[in-house]
């Protein structure tokens, strides 16, 4: 293995931890993040859903599948998350210093799975 390979398989990691954390523990997830229930609770079956079960999936697909192409789609969705972020900064004047560390994250975690796995073969 590369040390390509081995951030690669500790992104993924990371990624499956985090989202066992929305999943498993979406209360202490929802407080870190500062979002709140509403009168329906739904907040909570969004955060399971979103900030939980998606990057544990999309984690142990990457593991599983350890092909360029896979990689870089977790790129992409780390980097899509880091548009998201930084739109809702600027848009939403949400700008803290928990919103600004998310963005720098997920752009960097996004900017190395392309960067480094590309070109695919």
């Amino acid at each position: 293995m590369t040390a390509i390979d081995y951030i690669n398989f500790a992104v993924a990691i990371v990624t499956v931890g985090l989202g066992l954390c929305g999943w498993l523990a979406p209360r202490w997830t929802m407080n870190v993040l500062d979002i709140k229930s509403g009168p329906s609770n739904m907040a909570y079956t969004e955060v399971s859903a979103v900030s939980g079960c998606l990057f544990v999936g999309i984690g142990i697909g990457v593991l599983i599948l350890n092909e360029p192409m896979a990689w870089i789609a977790l790129g992409l969705a780390y980097a899509g998350a880091a548009v998201g972020r930084v739109t809702s900064i600027l848009r939403d004047d949400a700008a803290s210093r928990q919103s600004w560390t998310f963005f720098g994250t997920e752009a960097a975690l996004g900017a190395w799975l392309v960067l480094a796995n590309w070109p695919p073969v």
